[in-house]
């Protein structure tokens, strides 16, 4: 509106009416546009890379989804190997904990790494309360609750059960 009434105040000045000044001064770009993009479409069968850089790389599909599993499953081990003997996580590292380790994040790394490969993600595969999001949520707190764990395991001095 304030543009209108500065080009109306300008037009007696310019001799010109108040149709042909709109015309002259008025520039396109300063006005917004409402009209939508019509061309944006969201493919749920779009081409993945397969690129071993891709799929690793930092905001990739792997390095969370594999630290997540990786984390769920020591998690679980940490606290079920605490039950049945009362070793804490550090002991457990001590007592031949490193190669299981090792053994594990290989196939469980290998496991996660084929498919993602093959170029099949695991939105695609999804549904109900196994969902993807639910699966990297529960990986997020199980890396939580390891360090947690042997935080609190390193406070106490001891097994936290």
């Amino acid at each position: 509106m304030a543009a209108v009434s500065s080009v109306m105040s300008l037009s007696p000045a310019t001799g010109l009416t108040n149709k042909t000044a709109l015309k002259r001064f008025a520039v396109p770009s300063y006005v917004p546009s409402l009209k939508r993009n019509v061309d944006f479409r969201v493919s749920s069968m779009s081409k993945v890379s397969t690129n071993f850089g891709d799929i690793l790389a930092f905001g990739g599909p792997g390095p969370e989804r594999i630290n997540g599993r990786l984390a769920m499953i020591g998690f679980v081990t940490a606290i079920g190997v605490e039950l049945a003997n009362g070793q804490d996580v550090f002991a457990q590292i001590q007592n031949g904990g490193i190669q299981w380790f090792i053994v594990t994040s290989a196939l469980l790394s290998a496991a996660s790494l084929i498919p993602l490969f093959k170029g099949v993600r695991a939105e695609s595969k999804s549904n109900g309360v196994f969902s993807s999001d639910a699966e990297l949520w529960n990986g997020r707190f199980a890396m939580l609750g390891l360090i947690a764990l042997a935080v609190t395991e390193y406070v106490k001095g001891g097994a936290l059960v």
